[in-house]
């Protein structure tokens, strides 16, 4: 049996995905010997130098704080190599592990992945996994190798992903849960029944890093898919469309069964919201959101634009 304080540990990560995971490491009571983020970038309309939200967790608890630019330098792995990790434990870092770093410690780099592996390998896991309609989803922690989340995998945890939540509602559970896969994955290995389980590569797909231009409506789609896009797409980068030739963001969404008409033309429009023809159904739009305004609720928006039944979308 293998004390948590006595397994020297090293922490990798960057965004908000990443804190649950460290407090847990924090609060089993790890060696953590550095905590290794991206570094400070310029944010928000005056581009002031923001610190990750890691790095602020780490300072908090008065642990070592890295921030290379590239963790491929030399300096930079002997830096690790000084530390002496047994362990590196990575969830949504930012930059890939070269071979010079997965080789040092001896139990391993150990990743939280938000997925179920092998599905969605890649950096959008959980927007893609709404936009493609999935049921459901969880997180997997997994042993890396020199592959893109090919590593034999540790743990998994599943969740239900609910018909109306969006990438951002998601996100927020599934860190809370790589928090409970990893504590998972440390109580295993520290008692010794930890066991690691390759990946079947006939059953993987990829998730790319979302762009903005994959927002962009297709309305001759059906409405089903349109409302997995947007639920997929928030908060970022959002899903729009264009009317009068201005860009149009759509947020909250139903699809339902609907009139026959062009794709895009608005076939109703009132309080309970725009509705949009598609290739097959009727999307219902319950917010919108003119480039440089406010989102409103589809009442709001009616009152103060001229958007009306027979308007046409798209472009």
């Amino acid at each position: 049996m293998i004390e948590p304080a006595n397994i020297r540990t090293i922490f990798m990560g960057t965004p908000d995905f990443a804190l649950p995971t460290l407090q847990g490491l924090i609060e089993a009571g790890v060696n953590l010997r550095g905590v290794f983020t991206q570094p400070d970038r310029p944010r928000g309309r005056g581009k002031v130098l923001t610190p990750p939200p890691v790095k602020k967790l780490a300072l908090a608890h008065d642990l070592p704080v890295f921030q290379p630019e590239k963790l491929r330098n030399p300096a930079t792995v002997e830096q690790i190599r000084e530390l002496r990790p047994d362990l590196i434990v990575v969830v949504a870092y930012g930059q890939i592990l070269p071979k010079s770093v997965l080789d040092i410690p001896q139990y391993g780099c150990i990743n939280v992945h938000a997925s179920l592996l092998p599905r969605y390998r890649g950096a959008a896991p959980i927007h893609k996994a709404v936009i493609d309609g999935e049921q459901v989803t969880g997180v997997t922690t997994m042993l890396m190798d020199a592959g893109l989340d090919t590593g034999d995998i540790l743990v998994r945890r599943a969740t239900e992903i609910g018909s109306e939540e969006t990438a951002g509602e998601l996100h927020d559970r599934l860190a809370l849960l790589g928090r409970e896969a990893m504590e998972e994955t440390l109580r295993r290995l520290c008692d010794g029944t930890l066991k690691a389980e390759s990946q079947d590569d006939a059953k993987s797909c990829y998730a790319p890093m979302m762009k903005k231009e994959d927002g962009l409506i297709d309305w001759s789609r059906p409405a089903a898919e349109i409302h997995n896009q947007v639920r997929g797409l928030s908060p970022w980068p959002g899903a729009f469309t264009y009317w009068n030739g201005q860009l149009l963001k759509i947020g909250r969404t139903q699809a339902e069964k609907g009139a026959d008409a062009v794709p895009g033309t608005v076939v109703s429009a009132d309080i309970e919201g725009v509705c949009i023809a598609c290739g097959r159904g009727v999307l219902r739009v319950c917010e919108l959101q003119l480039a440089g305004k406010k989102k409103l609720p589809a009442g709001d928006f009616l009152r103060g634009t001229s958007l009306s039944v027979g308007a046409r979308l798209g472009g």
